[in-house]
């Protein structure tokens, strides 16, 4: 089993950053990816938000393109997003989602969440 822990959220001013973390650990072989997912109120489905995969290579919705970075360290197992320039419509729980393989089985994993809430 591999435990995913997030960290990081809480209520910011428009405009303004927060930086989200999120830590896996337990029976780990090899990541392929981590990213964040986030579910808006009121709505059903969680939205991609951005990934970073065991090579390097970024992926990000097009509503925080520029706005939010993510990064990684390898050896913590661990994923970072930086958000900047934050508006109301980035409200949401935000999740972290592992993909790791073990041998030639790949599983998902998903941390429990972390509120942002951006208001004045």
């Amino acid at each position: 089993q591999v435990q995913v822990v997030e960290s990081g959220g809480g209520l910011v001013q428009p405009g303004g950053s927060l930086r989200l973390s999120c830590a896996a650990s337990g029976r780990i072989f090899r990541i392929n990816m981590m990213g964040w997912y986030r579910q808006a109120p009121g709505k059903q489905q969680r939205e991609l938000v951005a990934a970073i995969f065991s090579g390097g290579n970024t992926n990000y919705a097009d509503s925080v393109t520029g706005r939010f970075t993510i990064s990684r360290d390898n050896a913590k197992n661990t994923v970072y997003l930086q958000m900047n320039s934050l508006k109301a419509e980035d409200t949401a729980v935000y999740y972290c989602h592992v993909l790791n393989t073990v041998q030639t089985t790949t599983t998902t994993y998903w941390g429990q969440g972390t509120q942002v809430t951006v208001s004045s």
